[in-house]
């Protein structure tokens, strides 16, 4: 992602577009089934006897597919669909205003405040002081390895390549999506307590439904397609200045495996590898999020994103060079003694709760 937005910055809504594309690709076939359940009727003992017949379903093959029974009503997806649209696209947009790739995982990291105090504020959840404590830790780690991260530049460097407006209009988008996507958290975790959990049970036993985190995966992502439409001049356009990029050279393919691989191979532009790339991991990482969403609480969830960052702030550094210091190894001692503050701390609110 960081390769794409720094020699395309207006590439963001391409890059989401294909993410959602992926996995409504590998959601599809497991949400369709080719059977139809009906309902027979048959006397049971004597056929001469006039007591009510027993019903029982049988599942018939049909030619046409079917999406299988949802768990969830439509509604609650259209709105958990409008606010990861427009936070996903939000977020990848910023990129176009300047904003470097260390302050945006600085916002992105602070949903767990935003989570914490909408829960506390809308829902009156309760939070023990350790999990209070944890958090915060993890924030100033996650800013504090952030920043020793970033390439220190002069104040003249920096008045040229930034404009103020523009920088602030980034933060702006920045703040709306956290924001939203503290919103969406809490939605999230009432949609599954109140359609997901109490049909655990019955769902385990139906063969027609699928387990409640695909699902969930599939319609997120399937019912925001269809806002692409809207962005499709930009989408088309960010393509056309993809193709014409620097063609993958043959020489870096050792000599050896170089009669294994296609001729054509090296006329495709290497800016579509990096796009591939991006679009299977983020596929992998969106599996791994709803199966987390299902088992645990929302800001569970954005705890476990948060030491994420953290990481790939350090692969970032390995990758592309950066100079590491102890400041940033500070941070990131900082955010993993704060996981496992939070961690211990859930557990142990866990266990109070069922000794009430």
């Amino acid at each position: 992602m960081e390769r794409i937005t720094s020699t395309y910055p207006h590439s963001g809504v391409l890059v989401t577009f294909f993410q959602f594309l992926i996995v409504f690709l590998y959601g599809l076939p497991s949400q369709l089934t080719f059977t139809r359940p009906e309902t027979a009727q048959a006397t049971n003992g004597n056929p001469n006897n006039h007591e009510t017949p027993s019903t029982s379903p049988i599942a018939r093959r049909t030619w046409l597919p079917r999406l299988k029974k949802r768990r969830v009503p439509l509604l609650p997806y259209l709105i958990q669909v409008a606010l990861f649209f427009v936070l996903s696209t939000l977020n990848n947009a910023a990129f176009a205003y300047h904003i470097p790739m260390t302050v945006h995982i600085i916002f992105r990291s602070g949903g767990m405040i935003v989570n914490m105090v909408l829960g506390w504020l809308l829902v009156k959840k309760r939070y023990t002081l350790r999990q209070v404590i944890s958090v915060l830790v993890v924030t100033v780690g996650i800013v504090l390895t952030t920043l020793s991260a970033s390439k220190p530049k002069s104040k003249a460097a920096t008045s040229q390549t930034v404009e103020t407006s523009l920088y602030a209009q980034g933060i702006a988008i920045l703040s709306l999506a956290l924001l939203l996507s503290g919103f969406l958290g809490l939605v999230q975790d009432w949609v599954f307590a109140r359609y997901i959990t109490p049909t655990e049970s019955q769902a385990a036993s139906d063969p027609d439904v699928l387990p409640s985190w695909q699902e969930n995966m599939f319609f997120l992502h399937t019912l925001a397609l269809p806002l692409f439409f809207f962005s499709k001049e930009n989408i088309i356009g960010e393509l056309s200045r993809m193709s014409i990029s620097a063609p993958i050279s043959s020489c870096t393919i050792p000599s050896r495996m170089q009669h294994y691989i296609p001729a054509y191979t090296s006329t495709i532009p290497s800016i579509f590898i990096y796009l591939f790339l991006n679009t299977i991991t983020q596929l992998l990482c969106v599996m791994g999020v709803n199966r987390l969403t299902g088992r645990v609480t929302s800001l569970t969830v954005t705890l476990i994103l948060t030491v994420r960052k953290a990481v790939s702030l350090l692969l970032s550094v390995a990758v592309y060079g950066r100079q590491s210091n102890a400041a940033m190894w500070a941070g990131a001692a900082l955010v993993f003694i704060g996981t496992i503050g939070y961690s211990t701390g859930s557990r142990s609110k866990h266990i109070k709760d069922k000794e009430d």
